[in-house]
């Protein structure tokens, strides 16, 4: 249940439509149900804005379907990561309705259309194509937060020309997402270059030294471009919430005064 839902529920007791025992039935399952191996929290997208998101890796089959489940009963919208095409496949045999995009990793249904925010589509920027099923897997949580976004892809340090070619969009963003592994590079690049919020992501990305990301990890927190913020390894489902986080924030902060009342 979100706010809206909320506020349209108790809009329907007070004209009568719905009774008492009717409302506290529709809120029966708040703050969280308890399934034993889970608890699910239900309350999660009145806290935050967006439900509770099922990590799936390392999720036996049935425990998804369980949690989607008793999810989908909620009528909440449901986001399912790291789920592999054999795991997919299992849990799609008891929940058709699932839709698996296996770039992403990610399991979705929509309960009801997502409301989009009214920004600017936030950039997802990758410095190679083998960074490509991270920033998938951040495309798809902006989607499932109502998020627009825009793909910049292959933009890495290599061939800098490249980057420069897209800076206009990047710079009418509201944040960027900026994903690379090698040596980590580009959110430094990008962070110099533009004037909004960078979430840099490595990725595992590269050769021997590469480290299985840390070296990438290691060069974007030392970046020498200041306030580049740093998810952890392989995490774009991390950098979108920050970007929600953020722009749900900054909506929901108060108009500025007018120049009259700054005047008054």
């Amino acid at each position: 249940m979100n706010t809206e839902e909320l506020r349209l529920l108790l809009e329907r007791v007070q004209s009568g439509a719905v009774g008492i025992d009717g409302a506290v039935s529709a809120l029966s399952h708040l703050p969280f149900s308890d399934l034993d191996y889970a608890k699910i929290d239900h309350h999660r997208a009145l806290r935050q804005g967006f439900p509770e998101v099922i990590f799936g890796e390392g999720k036996q089959p049935q425990q998804i379907v369980g949690i989607v489940t008793r999810m989908m009963d909620a009528s909440e919208n449901v986001l399912v990561t790291r789920v592999n095409a054999a795991a997919a496949e299992a849990v799609r045999e008891s929940i058709p309705a699932l839709e698996y995009r296996p770039l992403a990793r990610t399991l979705s249904f929509q309960h009801a259309p997502i409301r989009e925010t009214e920004a600017e589509p936030v950039a997802v920027v990758t410095a190679g194509t083998s960074d490509v099923p991270v920033a998938e897997e951040a495309l798809e949580t902006l989607r499932m937060c109502g998020v627009r976004a825009t793909r910049v892809f292959d933009v890495g340090v290599a061939g800098i020309h490249r980057l420069l070619g897209r800076l206009e969009i990047l710079s009418r963003a509201p944040a960027v997402i900026v994903i690379a592994g090698m040596e980590g590079a580009l959110p430094s690049v990008v962070g110099g270059l533009i004037g909004g919020p960078v979430i840099a992501v490595p990725t595992s990305i590269g050769y021997g030294t590469a480290l299985s990301g840390f070296t990438a990890l290691f060069g974007m927190l030392t970046s020498c471009a200041s306030g580049v913020t740093v998810v952890n390894i392989d995490n774009g489902f991390g950098a979108a919430l920050a970007v929600t986080r953020l722009l749900r924030a900054r909506a929901q902060q108060p108009a500025h005064a007018s120049h009259e009342e700054r005047s008054a």
